[in-house]
């Protein structure tokens, strides 16, 4: 078990220094989100390089910001960019957008994706909301992480997805008349796509979508009792269910297209909170 605390200890002291007040809802952007932060009065924005311990982002249209905003009487911590384990990162790193999100007290953790639709009702430009996951041999590593005792890990594993959290997006999307699909999020670590076998096993598996993001901070945030919900952008087919080839300019692409109805839907939501 890692002792997260004395980890991040300088990280900690930083970020209760800075923080201009005590978010209720946090929420990662992901591909298609990224300017989420522009639509929404910014009250102070932390660059991550600033802040001891936080992992640099290597990827395209992830930016290394945190912002502490406001939309409406909501008060937000928003991250710009996120960590991923195929970036050559650890667990323990991945996860600490959920962690700062919990430093701060925050009620409510929403993470947003990129990715690739495997059910073949799934269209790109679809959104999906995470009614489960499947993340082999990842459980148990992320479980590590926590330090809590195990009765306590197997009541927090059912939260996630948060029933009510789920339930006020879904209101959302009815509200807003946008098209919200749900289903089965299947994380895969990367680096590389998967192969059109790789996706045949995770459709008999029962997954919807498949993306290399999202899981670890997001169960790590539900063990630790924060209610928490997942969306997917559906931004390309999964291999081997149309004959394009994934890029991740397809991704970006796409996922810059239906932005707009992305942002709808998470502003309709937190007015709903």
């Amino acid at each position: 078990m890692i002792d997260l605390d004395f980890k991040y200890k300088d990280l900690i002291a930083y970020v209760k220094k800075e923080a201009p007040f005590g978010p209720e809802i946090s929420i990662i952007l992901g591909s298609g989100l990224g300017d989420f932060a522009e639509s929404i009065e910014v009250i102070k924005t932390i660059s991550t390089l600033e802040l001891p311990s936080y992992p640099r982002s290597t990827i395209h249209g992830h930016k290394g910001s945190i912002h502490f905003a406001e939309s409406g009487k909501k008060k937000l911590l928003l991250f710009q960019g996120r960590i991923h384990f195929y970036e050559g990162y650890l667990l323990s790193q991945c996860i600490l957008p959920a962690y700062i999100s919990e430093l701060l007290k925050a009620e409510y953790f929403i993470a947003t994706n990129a990715a690739g639709g495997i059910n073949p009702e799934f269209i790109p430009g679809d959104l999906m909301l995470t009614t489960s996951f499947i993340g082999i041999n990842l459980k148990k590593e992320i479980a590590e992480l926590t330090g809590i005792p195990d009765t306590i890990k197997k009541q927090n594993f059912i939260n996630f997805p948060s029933t009510e959290l789920n339930k006020i997006i879904r209101q959302a999307a009815i509200s807003e008349n946008i098209s919200l699909k749900e289903g089965v999020y299947w994380y895969n670590k990367g680096p590389v796509y998967e192969t059109p076998a790789e996706i045949k096993m995770a459709k008999n598996f029962g997954a919807d979508a498949v993306g290399m993001s999202t899981v670890p901070e997001t169960y790590y945030a539900a063990m630790r009792g924060l209610k928490t919900a997942s969306i997917s952008c559906i931004t390309n087919y999964a291999a081997g269910i149309s004959d394009q080839k994934l890029t991740h300019t397809e991704v970006t692409e796409t996922a810059n297209k239906v932005k707009s109805k992305f942002e709808r839907l998470i502003k309709r939501t937190l007015s709903e909170i």
